[in-house]
């Protein structure tokens, strides 16, 4: 009997110890060794710089991809955005859940629902027509929806929501 209690408590004890957990390795965040274009904080469960969760452009691009040809009211013609999708950066912050506060450099803020990330339409773009953007060219990043493919993103909510040079989201539950 003792050698059956001890060897659950063995058990319990590796399942909640680090390194026994490869799993918990493959959702460590990585840290952003270069420019830090993006910071997530609040209620994240990943992070990588102390209470937040930073990404540059190599940690943004290792991410699932997404390229989307939309028109917006802010430029002319169809514009090709690369990027990726707004849950993915969430996922990746181990945010499940809560209300998004985004952040433009100059201190504006939009809130963007958590609906949108989990929907998948919401994508930040650090790249129009194959170049990254400068911070003149509305970048380093900016939130895009699919403006040409459902008219529900073509309204003054979703435009507000798609804010540029992003530079950091807050988390809230």
């Amino acid at each position: 009997m003792r050698h059956f209690i001890f060897t659950i408590f063995l058990a319990i004890l590796m399942a909640f110890h680090p390194a026994a957990s490869s799993e918990a390795h493959a959702e460590a965040l990585a840290p952003a060794t270069g420019d830090v274009l993006l910071t997530v904080s609040g209620a994240i469960t990943r992070s990588n710089s102390g209470d937040t969760a930073t990404f540059d452009l190599a940690l943004l691009e290792s991410l699932p991809q997404i390229t989307l040809e939309t028109e917006t009211i802010w430029t002319t013609g169809a514009q090709t955005f690369e990027g990726v999708r707004l849950k993915d950066v969430l996922d990746a912050a181990g945010v499940s859940a809560g209300t998004l506060k985004a952040f433009a450099i100059n201190d504006y803020a939009v809130e963007i629902p958590f609906e949108d990330a989990e929907d998948g339409s919401a994508i930040i773009a650090y790249r129009r027509n194959g170049d990254l953007m400068s911070v003149r060219e509305k970048g380093p990043l900016w939130v895009i929806y699919p403006f040409d493919q459902d008219a529900r993103f073509r309204s003054e909510v979703y435009y507000s929501r798609s804010i540029w040079q992003l530079d950091r989201i807050s988390v809230a539950r």
